[in-house]
Order: C-alpha cells, then sequence, then structure tokens
C-alpha cells in the first residue's frame, strides 16, 4: 500500500510586497487619517469610500507606466474558465480613477460642483523594495466640476494645512506648483508638439521629473542622444537638437535663472546703497531657492519669488498660446494664495515639477519635505515628495464623452508617518491597558467589576485571561503589552477593603538606575483604599504622561 503523502504546512509569511502592521502602527495612522480627514471636512469636501475593486476598464491606461496600459494592477478575470468569461477585475491602483467611475454613474444624484475626500489602501502590482509595498494608504481630497483655477490654489493651501495639522512644521516641508499647460507650451515652442513627436515628450517629461535624482546635466544628456549611469546601463535619450534641448532646458533651469537674476540686481543695489549689502549677501549665499526664502533677513522676496517666477516663464513661452494660457492659471493661482496668507515659503511655483502620470491637464503640485534624514546606507539626503496631486479634466471623459473639470491631491500616509518618525515626532513607547491581576481565579467577578469601572471611567484596561498560576507571569505579560499600571487585590487585601496598585513604568525606571534609597523613597508599589480605585489609577497616568 503507497504510503499516503502528508499535506505540507503552509508556510507563516507576508506574500512579498506586503507587510503587517502591529499596535502604535496602526494607531498612529488612524490618528493621521483623523488629522487630515478633520482638515478636509472644514474645508466643505465630503467622504466618499468607493469599491475596492474596479473593472479593468474603468481603471483605463492612466497607471504608472503609460507605456504599458493595464500593467501593474492585481487583475483576474471572472469566470474565466466559463463558455462566456466575464469581466476583468482590479485592486484599485489609486483613489483617482474610481472617483472617475463614481461621479459619471452617480453624477444626477451629486452636487456639482462635488468636493470628496477618500481615504483606504490601494494595491500596484510593481517590484517591490526598501519602503516600497504593494499595497499601501492614500489619503485624497477631489473636487470635481469646478473650472476655476480657484479650486487648485484650495487645494494647495489645504495640503499645506493638512502637513501642518499632522506635525510637519513650517520650514520643513514646500509645495511645488506647476502647470502641464507651461510644459506644453515649451514643448511647442522647442517643436515637439504633435503626435508624431509623442515618444520624444514622454522621455522629456521622465527626465524633467527625475531632476532631483539627476541634476542638470543627467536630464540634458537625456534630452540628446542618452545617459550611461554609474552601473555602465544606458538610458536612450529623446534625441532633441541643441536648441531643441535649451528650449526645455531653459524652462527647467526657470528658478535658478531668477536666483541669479536676483544676485545680479542686488549687487547692483547694493553697489549704489549700502545699507543693501545684507540682503544682498543673504541672496549671494543662498545655495538654491528653498535656502533664500528661508532666510530671514531676505524675507522680502517671498512675497515676490512667485510672481518673479511667472514673469521668467511668461518669457520663455510668449510664443504659445497654450503655454500663456498656462503662465496665467499659475499667477492666478499665487494672487489666491497670498490672499490667504500663503506665500512662497509654503507654497512656491516650481517650473521642475511634472508629475508622471498621463492624465493630468492643467496645473499640477507636489508637497516636499525638505529636512535631511540618513539613508539605509549611512547617506544624507532630503526626504523628498510624500503628496501630489494636479488638474485632470478628461478622466471623467472616458465615461460620459463630456469634458468634465477636475482637480485633488493624494498623500502618502505610510510616507508622512516615516517622515514623522525619521523627526522624532513619533511616541514608539506602546501605550498599553491597565492590567487588572488575577490572584484568586474564584473571584473573577470582582476583577471584572474592578476592569468595568475603569473602562466606564474612559481608562483603557483588561482582565489577566491567562493562566494566573504564576503572578510573575501577569506581570511579565502587563511588561510586554507596555502597560502602565498593573492593579493587584489578593484575599488578604479584599478582606481589609484595599488593593495594591503598582506603577510600572516608575518601577521600570528604578529598576534600571535608582539607589537603594531613592528605591525606598519614591515605591513604585503601593496600597490604596478600593473605593480611590480610579482616582489613584488616573493620578498615575497623569504623571505618566
Amino acid at each position: 500500500m503507497a504510503k499516503v503523502k502528508k499535506t505540507p504546512r503552509p508556510k507563516a509569511e507576508t506574500p512579498k510586497g506586503f507587510r503587517d502592521y502591529f499596535g502604535t502602527e496602526v494607531t498612529h495612522r488612524a490618528d493621521m487619517l483623523s488629522k487630515i480627514a478633520a482638515v478636509y471636512h472644514r474645508y466643505g469636501f465630503d467622504a466618499l469610500e468607493s469599491s475596492g475593486v474596479e473593472t479593468v476598464q474603468a481603471l483605463g491606461k492612466f497607471l504608472p507606466d503609460v507605456d504599458r496600459p493595464n500593467e501593474g494592477v492585481f487583475a483576474w478575470q471572472e469566470d474565466a474558465d466559463a463558455d462566456k468569461p466575464g469581466d476583468w477585475l482590479a485592486l484599485r491602483y489609486d483613489l483617482t480613477a474610481p472617483l472617475a467611475r463614481v461621479y459619471a454613474q452617480h453624477q444626477n444624484d451629486l452636487p456639482k460642483p462635488y468636493r470628496r475626500y477618500a481615504m483606504g489602501p490601494v494595491w500596484r502590482n510593481e517590484k517591490p523594495g526598501p519602503g516600497r509595498f504593494r499595497q499601501f494608504y492614500q489619503c485624497d481630497a477631489d473636487t470635481v466640476g469646478a473650472s476655476s483655477v480657484a479650486a487648485d490654489a484650495e487645494i494647495c493651501a489645504m495640503l499645506a494645512d493638512c502637513l501642518e495639522e499632522v506635525g510637519i512644521e513650517r520650514g520643513d516641508y514646500i509645495v511645488r506648483v506647476n502647470n502641464r499647460k507651461v510644459l506644453n507650451g515649451v514643448m511647442e515652442v522647442a517643436g515637439l508638439s504633435g503626435d508624431d513627436k509623442e515618444a520624444e515628450r514622454g522621455i522629456v517629461l521622465r527626465a524633467i521629473d527625475k531632476l532631483d535624482r539627476l541634476g542638470v546635466d543627467g536630464v540634458r544628456a537625456l534630452l540628446g542622444e542618452g545617459r550611461k549611469d554609474e552601473s555602465g546601463d544606458f538610458t536612450k535619450g529623446a534625441g532633441l537638437s541643441e536648441a531643441q534641448a535649451d528650449a526645455v532646458m531653459g524652462f527647467v533651469n526657470a528658478n535658478a535663472a531668477v536666483l541669479e537674476k536676483l544676485r545680479d540686481e542686488a549687487r547692483q543695489l547694493s553697489d549704489e546703497d549700502p545699507a543693501m549689502a545684507g540682503v544682498a549677501n543673504a541672496i549671494a549665499d543662498a545655495g538654491d531657492v528653498q535656502h533664500l526664502l528661508e532666510r530671514e533677513d531676505a524675507i522680502s522676496y517671498r512675497s515676490q519669488w512667485n510672481g518673479l517666477v511667472t514673469a521668467h516663464l511668461s518669457e520663455l513661452v510668449s510664443e504659445s498660446p497654450i503655454g500663456r494660457s498656462g503662465v496665467e492659471e499659475l499667477a492666478e493661482i499665487e494672487s489666491l494664495l497670498i490672499a490667504g496668507g500663503y506665500e512662497a515659503d509654503r507654497i512656491v511655483i516650481d517650473p521642475s515639477v511634472v508629475r508622471g502620470l498621463g492624465y493630468y491637464t492643467g496645473p499640477v503640485f507636489e508637497a516636499e519635505l525638505t529636512f535631511e534624514i540618513k539613508d539605509e546606507k549611512g547617506r544624507t539626503r532630503n526626504f523628498g515628495s510624500v503628496a501630489g496631486g494636479g488638474r485632470y479634466d478628461d478622466l471623467v471623459k472616458r465615461f460620459t464623452g463630456q469634458e468634465v473639470p477636475a482637480t485633488g491631491v493624494s498623500i502618502g500616509v505610510d510616507r508622512l508617518l516615516a517622515a514623522l518618525d525619521a523627526k522624532g515626532r513619533l511616541d514608539k513607547a506602546p501605550s498599553g491597558p491597565v492590567v487588572v491581576t488575577v490572584m484568586d481565579k474564584d473571584r473573577m467577578a470582582d476583577y471584572q467589576k474592578m476592569v468595568a469601572e475603569l473602562r466606564d471611567a474612559d481608562i483603557r484596561a483588561e482582565v489577566y485571561l491567562g493562566n494566573p498560576k504564576n503572578f510573575g507571569n501577569q506581570l511579565k505579560y502587563a511588561d510586554k503589552r507596555g502597560s502602565p499600571i498593573a492593579v493587584i487585590e489578593g484575599r488578604d487585601e479584599y478582606e481589609k477593603g484595599v488593593i495594591q496598585i503598582k506603577d510600572l513604568i516608575l518601577g521600570a525606571k528604578l529598576a534600571e538606575n535608582a539607589t537603594l534609597e531613592e528605591y525606598n523613597e519614591r515605591p513604585s508599589q503601593y496600597e490604596v483604599p478600593r473605593d480611590q480605585l480610579i482616582a489613584r489609577v488616573r493620578e498615575i497616568l497623569d504623571s505618566q504622561n
């Protein structure tokens, strides 16, 4: 008789590119989502929870790589083996494409404009890497049905408010704003408009989007024949002529050009008026725009900077109607933000912002954290982008056949949490429950009464539900839970009408470095009357915070 093979046990491991979240990680995220939702709500946006699954057709080609439509998603076909297979379905890739479907489906029942926010996980079938997972949270807000760039300006202001609400201090972030129409105008001036130039435009867009990583020289190389990286791999370029590349680089270098113009003017003013020498030095010393706008001795340029950049862009695209329209929209956004108190130290016009997705049609924006961190190899670098968005007037058109104006932003919650962690602004110590220990199994009802009183007083608490035979194990459990207090009531305490309260936080500190004298002067465990349970527990909790 053949030996029956045992069914192998499944491996207890998360799938590649996914991870589990525990305790404070979950509560930190929930707290952040609550704070962001409060800002969205304050701005008048309503909550929407759409399906986590969409048809592949509804998701369309608006995925990370426009050269590979429908790649990058987790998809399957309903009834694939049936005579008539069903629709192809996919886990949602983002929260924007589902919004377009929701608006097209329910537009007769929705207010116009429709302002909604949505939060939840999205899934991308991409190669995972350090800090890059296939499932992550997004936190979006969008306005559908408003053609005015006042909607874009509002999104930028709201994004700045969200960052400050969750604990990113002013000066540690910048919201950068550009307009795809300006870039389209640059393409037109450079002779890159038209369907036959789509491939070249794609390479140019991706090259500009890598400015922070590759620098000016790297971008310039990708505009020409191509670029070889440090590993020797060669990336084919757009093959532009020198004149075409010059036109694009004039756009890419707009910030540097304006900064240099300011330096020249400041030098001239300081020569004419020695009192201007301080400002001239501040501008001369500023390594880039961000450093200039952060300097208190050059603060007067905060209110001027965005206007100077739009004026420079206007010169670059003066021969392009679409480009001029984009500059006018940026100027209007800048005017509205100034009226709301958002100057260039918080929200700045920046032509280097491209945004990689293919559906943006007008203003685009990106929130970048400007402080430095150490990467996994110990190298110093800026933290980088944590949010982005823009105007996408063509997305709903796929469903309705009619253009519907829309604009929105998506905040990367996991990125923001990592940023706060890097700045030391997340409390990593778990805030565990008060643990009521079990000294007598026959008196479980008394312990449950204690824990009910604590919960009624809005104090997180639990009764130890493991094997109570070894009291030391109960305290070890409380330590592992990060519990602040253990409540102890044995037979003797019960008969005397008292309880023992053990301050676990203080006890750990005393055990770590206190002398015997200090230990005796500040006991971490003491006896109190039973009817003082709530008052004494609250007193200890207040002292620990």
